[in-house]
């Protein structure tokens, strides 16, 4: 969900201030007038400002004004804040609650996890290295593996292998019905082997 504000925050400001460089750039080179738009254009000239005297002091008598603008910048300051805590929060969970089996139960250490199912996955044929993160609710972890295939490993077989020994195995030690997975393949890069 992040990921998604963060994309169209960017892509809303970006487009914004694109638009406002091309008006005024539009502006300073006297274009509106040279294409005959110039009654359509908020500035005639190259010479004009782009808010008048007049235009800043508009409303300032008027009693909607300051509670209008001060409102807005509130707003805009919460909603800013809001995105930097998001940005702050991270995603990984700390711990996971295992069933015993005889009523109880044991908290289990995320990195535990994820650094018992990174070895497991790096003793695959094939896999140089791989990354594992804890996400998710208590209720409902989910794992993120990031595999880096050497060059002999092959993609296809490394996620079949992951999903039915690793992923598997972790299910069925911390006593999880299902653990959904996120996997992410990349190859390692190597020098161009030399045949004599």
């Amino acid at each position: 969900m992040l990921r998604v504000v963060n994309r169209v925050l960017l892509a809303l400001t970006g487009l914004l201030l694109m638009a406002a460089g091309a008006a005024v750039l539009a502006g300073a080179l006297d274009l509106p007038r040279r294409l005959g738009l110039a009654d359509l254009w908020p500035w005639s000239g190259p010479d004009d400002v782009l808010l008048t005297r007049a235009d800043r002091v508009q409303w300032r008598d008027d009693g909607w004004w300051w509670p209008v603008v001060i409102g807005g910048l509130v707003l805009l300051v919460l909603l800013a804040l809001w995105w930097v805590l998001a940005q702050m929060r991270r995603d990984r969970l700390h711990e996971l609650w295992v069933e015993t089996g005889d009523g109880g139960g044991a908290h289990l250490g995320g990195r535990a996890l994820e650094d018992v199912v990174a070895a497991e996955a790096e003793a695959l044929p094939g896999v140089d290295r791989a990354g594992v993160t804890l996400v998710g609710r208590r209720s409902q972890p989910r794992l993120r593996i990031g595999l880096l295939l050497g060059p002999q490993g092959e993609p296809g077989e490394a996620v079949r292998r992951l999903r039915a020994e690793v992923v598997a195995h972790a299910r069925a030690s911390t006593g999880l019905k299902t653990l959904p997975v996120e996997v992410r393949v990349r190859a390692s890069r190597h020098a161009p082997e030399r045949v004599s």
